[in-house]
């Protein structure tokens, strides 16, 4: 499967499944953020940086 398929029906169902899980995700994020910090701005508390940072620390 490649991103720059011909196929009109591929392509239309990775775009139908990438928005859902793009909604998804950001609804996680902003549970996360509000678990930890109890409010929801509008800055992320989970970063990519905050990410390798923890996975780091519990990697040794």
């Amino acid at each position: 499967m490649q991103a720059t398929s011909k196929e009109v029906q591929l392509r239309f169902f990775q775009v139908a499944f990438a928005c859902p899980l793009s909604s998804i995700w950001r609804a996680v994020v902003l549970l996360v953020q509000v678990e930890l910090t109890g409010e929801s701005g509008h800055a992320p508390v989970l970063t990519a940086d905050n990410t390798l940072a923890l996975l780091k620390e519990g990697t040794g």
